[in-house]
């Protein structure tokens, strides 16, 4: 009898080890290694085909590759096309995550219905009953004589069907929940979800079928899941928003077929997912009253720029460690720019609470709001409101200068569209032609930023 095979995997990061180990010497997580066993090795490698879907490889010169332009498919939704890159491409692998009830089921079942009145798909129902499906459908009010549905968690059995009504698009929900005949290891082990995801990946390619994989989240909203699993898909999307928000957010956090962060936003409403095709407006519903602490910038998420307004309050601190809470944007970079601003204006503000929270529920991670925070914090400390017409965007570095940013006239022509008299930038970014209907204040250092709201 032949013995079995076994290896040590993080179930974090993918890391794997030839023995039990307490701490993972890769990403320094505690706990994650588990152990997986292996199937024997095929003697006959040369039918033996990869997450790729290739059989007999064949070398070629790069210059002989064909750069034929991808044949995409619309999933109807031009927000959800926008993050996709353009749409469906076929033999392509999606992984959709999100928290419970961001909604991922939701779309994806609204886009199938769309999609089947035309072409094949297929549902792939692991997590709920049929039942529940085809009730979520009626209650969204959507056509449902097309469209093929499936309750399983067998991958045999998964792909034995696909193999029969050779749907055009098919989607798993949820990849945690399925399971291979072959591996002993319980479903949502690294090793069911590992295989289970190479598998459905093979027959995608090998068939030219759209997979889209419904993946769960830990607490602190990464995918669940061995590492391996995002290596293997081509597309990993991310389903952001809160549960007292009726809005949510589409992010693109890997593709190989269009631009990476890319951002839709959708509104959530009795009839499902609505798309929403001008995101400033909604980012942009101000109080008519005009107080301190607030300005609008112009961040850049994917292809295009996009409004928000950004709130701020400074206040005496009660107790001897003041509070630096920021919502919606980074920490460590609020820490930092708070240093700048005591070391480079002139303004301390070390024993006051410091709270900064980006309106609307969407995350900055690019660092063009660095002049705008810092605006908004000078005049929540001054209680000086600044105009409800100006828009601010910029970098600063830690030597007190305003640095320039990518896409600086794309992002005056969105302001000046939307009604703002006032702009405050870097002067790098400045415009040779002025932008009609705006006052440009181009600034190179904070002093100079400073100066520009007195």
């Amino acid at each position: 009898m032949a013995k079995n095979k076994s290896a040590f995997v993080c179930n974090d990061c993918g890391a794997d080890y030839s023995k039990w180990q307490g701490q993972c010497s890769e990403c320094g997580q505690w706990n994650t290694v588990v152990e997986v066993r292996l199937g024997a090795a095929k003697k006959n490698n040369a039918s033996f085909k990869g997450y790729a879907g290739g059989g007999q490889s064949k070398v070629a010169k790069l210059n002989e590759i064909k750069l034929d332009e991808l044949p995409r498919f619309s999933s109807g939704m031009d927000e959800f096309d926008r993050v996709l890159g353009g749409g469906f491409v076929p033999g392509s692998v999606v992984l959709i995550g999100g928290h419970p009830g961001a909604g991922k089921s939701t779309l994806l079942l609204q886009t199938l219905c769309a999609l089947a009145e035309t072409q094949a798909a297929l549902y792939v129902t692991g997590e709920e009953s049929p039942q529940q499906v085809a009730l979520r459908a009626q209650r969204l009010k959507l056509p449902m004589d097309k469209l093929d549905l499936l309750s399983a968690t067998n991958v045999e059995e998964i792909i034995y069907q696909a193999e029969q009504l050779q749907p055009k698009l098919l989607v798993v929900d949820s990849i945690q929940v399925m399971h291979l005949e072959g591996i002993s290891s319980a479903p949502g082990s690294v090793s069911q979800v590992r295989e289970s995801a190479a598998a459905l990946t093979r027959y995608a390619k090998q068939s030219g079928a759209v997979l889209i994989l419904v993946g769960h989240v830990t607490k602190d909203g990464t995918l669940a899941g061995p590492k391996v699993l995002e290596h293997i898909i081509d597309c990993s999307i991310m389903i952001e928003g809160s549960h007292d928000s009726r809005f949510r957010t589409l992010r693109g956090h890997k593709n190989r077929f269009g631009a990476v962060n890319e951002l839709g936003v959708f509104a959530m409403g009795e009839l499902g997912l609505k798309e929403v095709s001008n995101p400033s407006a909604i980012f942009l519903q101000r109080s008519e009253q005009v107080s301190s602490g607030s300005i609008v910038m112009v961040v850049w998420e994917g292809t295009r720029p996009l409004l928000v307004e950004i709130q701020s309050l400074v206040d005496d601190s009660s107790f001897g460690n003041p509070r630096r809470v920021a919502v919606g944007l980074e920490q460590n970079r609020l820490n930092m720019l708070l240093a700048v601003l005591h070391k480079h204006g002139g303004l301390m503000l070390g024993d006051q609470d410091v709270f900064v929270n980006a309106v609307g529920g969407v995350k900055i991670v690019e660092t063009s709001a660095d002049l705008a925070l810092i605006l908004a914090l000078v005049s929540s400390f001054r209680d000086r409101a600044l105009p409800r017409d100006l828009v601010v965007f910029g970098e600063l570095g830690l030597a007190g200068e305003i640095r320039p940013v990518p896409s600086g006239l794309e992002r005056l022509k969105e302001a000046a569209k939307h009604g703002f008299t006032e702009a405050i930038i870097p002067a790098a970014n400045a415009p040779r032609e002025p932008v009609a209907g705006l006052k440009i204040k181009a600034v190179k250092s904070l002093s100079e930023a400073l100066a520009a709201i007195e």
